[in-house]
Parts: C-alpha cells; structure tokens; sequence
C-alpha cells in the first residue's frame, strides 16, 4: 500500500528542491562510509540527529525504522567481534572478542545510523514521483528512472496480489507442512504469481499506450532551486569538509 507517511509535511525539509536533497544525501553517504576515525564518525551521527531533528517528522516512526536497521546490525556484534582477529578484550565461554573486531563493529553502527538518519531525513521527505523525476533531471538513465517508478508503484499490487491468492489457498484447507505437496503448492502460487504479473504488465502497458505513453513520465512538481536549497548544500558541504578534516588532517 502507498503511503510515503514521511512525505507528507511541512518541515523545513519538505520543500527543498528534490535534485539538491539526492545530491546531498549521496554525497554525504560516500563521505560517511569512506571514513573510518571515530571523530569523523560521531560528527557524521551528531549531524543526522540534527537533520533528522529539523526535519518534524514522527518521532515514533523514525524510531521504529531505526530499530528495524538496527536489529540486522546487532548480529555483527555477535559474528565480527568474536571472529576477526586481533588483541584479545574478554572472554564469553570457549569464544573471545577482540578489540579490532569490536572497533569494526562500532564504526558500521556509526556509518550505518548516520546514513539511514539522512537519508529519512532528506529523501523520504519527497515523492516518490517528485524523486524520479528529479533522478531525470539530475541525467539518470530514462529506462532506469521508469523502472524505479513502476517497480514500487506496482510491487504493492503484487503484494495484494500475493496475499489473494494465499487466501484462496487458505479458503481450500491447505495447510502446510514437510510434505512433498506442500513444496508443490508452494510452487504453483510463485508460478500463478509470475504469470499474474505478466498478464497485469500487459495490461498496464496498453492502458498507458492509449493515454498517450511516448516514453516520458511528466511530473506537476517544478524544479526552482532557493535560498534554502542553496543554505542546506552549504551545510551538508560544511559537514563533509568536516569529516575529510577530521578523517585525512591525521595523516599530514
């Protein structure tokens, strides 16, 4: 289901130029996971909260998704720790962590926080549509930048599409199990799936052509750059000289 609960604002984020808020976020997401010294990184963190801080959004939303990321980063935690070699810290039964492989831990929480933070904060604050049309705009490949827009339009059809037919499934008394069926019915639904999409890609595709599809998505937003575009690069630049200061000044 299209909701895009982070575009819909009016935080001082909301109403940047959609091409300014790509380059920054990207920019600032090379120079993060380019950096590796703990100034530089808490830098990049303290920046986000701020920019994730301005942006007004849901405190409880930005929360869970936060966490979401967070749950795949704690199992670093219990592999790399353990695993990398390097000067023993502490001992949990027959494993030890070392303190290279609990620094390497550390800084992927760090970067990974940090990126996620900027990227909620500046790209989920527009459109889908207003961010593919921007990606044109800024020279991305037409066929790339249509791709991008039908897939996550159409991936929740799909979805709906995937939970009528388990549905159906379930109305027939399937229930599953170890059994040879099981794996069978498994595969005739991603099977149906595939040929459902098909079918629905066939008909999307002739609905567009007699609407007069030439091949270009046409988008209402206009691309005006402002004070605030120009403000916001500012500080992001600010912030990524910051950070290659504080990750390169060590080594003059």
């Amino acid at each position: 289901m299209l909701q895009e609960l982070f575009a819909r604002g009016t935080g001082p984020l909301h109403n940047l130029d959609p091409r300014f808020k790509i380059v920054m976020a990207s920019l600032y997401a090379f120079a993060v996971a380019l950096s590796n010294r703990f100034p530089a990184l808490f830098l990049s963190l303290a920046f986000s909260l701020v920019v994730i801080g301005i942006s007004r959004l849901a405190l409880w939303e930005v929360v869970k998704r936060v966490a979401l990321v967070n749950g795949f980063v704690l199992f670093f935690w219990f592999v790399i720790p353990f695993t990398y070699p390097g000067e023993a810290v502490f001992s949990l039964g027959p494993l030890t962590a070392t303190r290279e492989g609990v620094l390497i831990s550390a800084r992927i929480t760090l970067k990974s926080n940090a990126i996620l933070l900027v990227f909620i904060a500046l790209i989920a604050t527009s459109s889908m549509a207003s961010l593919g049309a921007a990606l044109g705009r800024l020279g991305v490949p037409r066929k790339m930048v249509h791709l991008l827009l039908l897939n996550y339009r159409y991936i929740f059809v799909m979805e709906e599409e995937y939970h009528r037919l388990v549905r159906s499934l379930t109305v027939r008394g399937f229930q599953p199990s170890t059994r040879v069926h099981t794996y069978k019915t498994f595969a005739y639904l991603v099977g149906m799936l595939f040929v459902r999409a098909s079918e629905r890609a066939e008909r999307v595709y002739m609905a567009m052509l007699c609407r007069g599809f030439n091949g270009k998505f046409y988008s209402l937003h206009e691309f005006s750059p402002s004070r605030g575009d120009i403000f916001w690069l500012c500080c992001t630049m600010a912030t990524i000289l910051g950070i290659l200061i504080l990750e390169w000044g060590h080594y003059k």
